[in-house]
């Protein structure tokens, strides 16, 4: 079976399951509610196995004979395997802190953290609907230290499990919209570990504040517009409706750290033009910026909680075409050094890119694999 036609309705769909194990953590920023599985080729997806959608998947996952199998409509489709909890989770910082409340693993060998687990806009009541990040099943260190989080890392690195570092944040009051706390974050774990480091944050108010983040060492930069739809922003995301900040800030990163080094998410299912994720794409790749395609993955806790992902068929068309982008801008995903779109467990968009040539081609194996299901 072709991988990203496999990510894809997985992504999409969910899994559900009855087995007696972890299934990832509730609440909080990014891929909450699954866990990571590796697939036959080596490639990985991080499974939806939480969330109400979750329950009308026609996947279920069960372990058979110490084999975990993905079935459709009861029959074997797949057997893949579970990314084993790491062993720093259950290790201490210098200060007592739990290491896995510091920072946990995303994909296979992303370490990732969100280094202030709030935003400003959930308390002015203009949070992002899609967001999770305050609706927090267990309960975060607020603000990870750079200490804990060097710490950490280093810890994750000597263990193996750890190649890459992800820091995210919640958006907190002031002109550097965080950029502040994540390079200070930056330097003290690369005066500790040699490994690439990630950030996102939304565009600063003034750019000198990237600036801050490339002396920091930062090495990629995520600014994420989440959507091209103006009208879909102003509901869904109403502190990010302004499109000219983010093309402004896009220009600013990719000076600093290069093409192909910047990204930002662009979420389908939103209620948004499908035109409009492609024309986004086109400006985002034209300027040097990777538009990073994932499906709508509703959160509990989020005000989108009740909502479904896109069908697979929207986002396998999708797909085709910002890869066709990617490739008209010369943009190869693969050169990326660190983040979500390395990563790529929450997205088909690096299997689509390097597998899939053609509309046509993506659309044959597309409904090969139906009729063989």
């Amino acid at each position: 079976m072709n991988t990203a036609l496999l990510k894809i309705e997985l992504l999409c769909k969910g899994v559900r399951t009855s087995e007696d194990f972890d299934k990832g953590r509730r609440g909080g920023a990014g891929p909450s509610g699954g866990r990571c599985f590796i697939l036959p080729d080596g490639s990985y997806v991080d499974v939806p196995l939480q969330g109400k959608f979750v329950r009308t998947s026609p996947f279920s996952l069960v372990k058979s004979e110490g084999k975990w199998l993905i079935l459709r409509d009861d029959e074997v489709l797949v057997e893949v395997k579970l990314v084993p909890r790491p062993k720093f989770y259950d290790k201490r910082t210098s200060d007592g802190v739990l290491m896995r409340k510091v920072a946990i693993l995303h994909g296979v060998d992303c370490l990732a953290s969100t280094v202030y687990s709030r935003c400003v806009y959930w308390s002015l009541g203009k949070r992002c609907k899609f967001c999770a990040i305050e609706a927090q099943g267990e309960r975060p260190l607020e603000l990870k230290k750079p200490e804990q989080l060097s710490e950490v890392v280093e810890e994750a690195v000597k263990e193996g499990v750890a190649k890459h570092v992800t820091l995210t944040i919640g958006t907190p009051p002031g002109p550097d919209k965080g950029a502040i706390i994540l390079a200070n974050a930056t330097k003290r774990i690369k005066s500790r570990v040699n490994i690439p480091v990630h950030v996102q944050l939304e565009p600063p108010d003034d750019g000198r504040f990237l600036g801050g983040l490339y002396d920091a060492g930062v090495d990629t930069v995520g600014i994420h517009v989440e959507s091209f739809d103006e009208i879909v922003l102003s509901e869904i995301c109403p502190m990010k409706a302004d499109l000219r900040k983010y093309l402004k800030a896009w220009k600013e990163a990719v000076e600093l750290f290069g093409e192909g080094q910047v990204s930002s998410f662009l979420i389908a299912g939103l209620g948004e033009d499908d035109l409009s994720i492609l024309r986004g794409a086109e400006e985002m790749a034209r300027i040097g910026v990777i538009p990073y395609l994932l499906p709508l993955r509703p959160l509990e806790g989020s005000a989108l909680e009740d909502a479904v992902p896109p069908p697979p068929e929207k986002m396998i068309r999708l797909y085709e075409a910002v890869c066709d982008i990617l490739h008209k801008y010369g943009l190869d995903i693969e050169r990326n050094k660190a983040g979500c779109v390395r990563c790529n467990a929450c997205s088909a968009l690096k299997e689509a890119f390097c597998s899939l040539s053609s509309y046509e081609t993506f659309l044959s194996l597309h409904n090969l694999q139906r009729n063989h299901l």
